[in-house]
């Protein structure tokens, strides 16, 4: 187990230099300069602020004294566009995008597994024909029109939800619910090929033979293994529940991650996009190696094939 963690550790490592690699060039071929903006600074300004971080320096020097800094003294740099240093912009918005992930991931896990699972015992009836319907369209129709139309037809109408807005405990629900729809539909039709999978098992049919019920079969033998390919797809699902949530933020105008991302390439914002980057990449193979490590205990198969491989 303990090398299985440390070969999926290695690989984390190398997505996040690749992804680091990827940005830095990307941010210094934006016009402009992160300093660069509407407001007037004099150049002896400028000067300070690049030979403070580094901007004067080589390209190559550049590449490795950011990264540096970040181990080092825990220094994402200065927000141009937010005159913030962006570890304190990271640290105010991720909170907001952490609470709309998991209300997020709270509808998703509990409107589509339960779903999926019915439709796997229902194979082949109106009822799985018609939630294999609705999972498709929750797949199908995206965020910006769920949005709007969560606003006009329920906020307006329900006198204890806004139509945007972040400061009340029930604001979340609209944004995690839209936010949260489409993975719901993709962990139906996962739960569902999962349990049908393990419905067709030799161990299956011995278990029916012996006379146990149907809800002792699908509770006690085929929910560990059919439910793999939904938790394998939950940490990178949540991960991207977090910082794939521009869209529906702009929407419900909640103050999360997501907007920072955009707002820094269009800013020419380098500090802030490497930043949010970096940690978006950290997040994301952090939750994936929870993932591959809570897959791995609910199936030593998957463990043992990996450590050999």
């Amino acid at each position: 187990m303990i090398r299985f963690i440390f070969n999926r550790f290695l690989q984390g490592l190398l997505v996040l230099f690749a992804l680091y690699t990827i940005t830095f060039f990307l941010a210094k071929a934006m016009p402009g300069e992160p300093f660069t903006s509407e407001k007037n600074v004099s150049e002896f300004t400028k000067q300070n602020l690049r030979k403070l971080y580094g901007l004067d320096k080589s390209l190559p020097e550049q590449y490795f004294r950011y990264p540096y800094r970040v181990l080092t003294q825990g220094d994402f740099g200065v927000s141009s566009s937010k005159g913030k240093p962006v570890r304190d912009i990271i640290a105010n918005s991720f909170p907001v995008s952490l609470v709309l992930g998991l209300g997020a991931l709270g509808f998703a896990v509990g409107i589509g597994i339960p779903l999926g699972i019915l439709a796997a015992i229902r194979k082949n009836t109106w009822v799985d024909w018609g939630l294999m319907g609705f999972a498709m369209i929750g797949i199908c129709v995206p965020a910006f029109t769920i949005g709007p139309l969560l606003q006009i037809l329920v906020a307006a109408n329900v006198p204890w939800l806004k139509v945007a807005g972040w400061g009340s405990p029930q604001d979340f629900l609209l944004p995690a619910f839209t936010l949260g729809l489409v993975s719901a539909a993709y962990l139906a039709r996962l739960t569902r090929g999962g349990i049908l999978e393990i419905l067709s098992q030799d161990f299956i049919r011995t278990a029916h033979a012996k006379g146990l019920s149907p809800t002792t079969v699908i509770l006690k033998h085929s929910l560990r293994g059919g439910l793999l390919p939904s938790v394998a797809y939950l940490g990178p699902a949540f991960a991207a529940l977090i910082s794939g949530s521009f869209i529906v933020e702009s929407i419900f105008l909640v103050p999360g991650m997501g907007q920072h991302f955009v707002n820094a390439a269009v800013s020419r914002d380098e500090f802030l996009l490497l930043g949010v980057s970096m940690f978006f990449g950290f997040l994301i193979i952090v939750m994936n190696l929870f993932s591959d490590i809570l897959t791995g205990v609910l199936d030593p198969r998957v463990r043992m094939g990996k450590e050999g491989a």
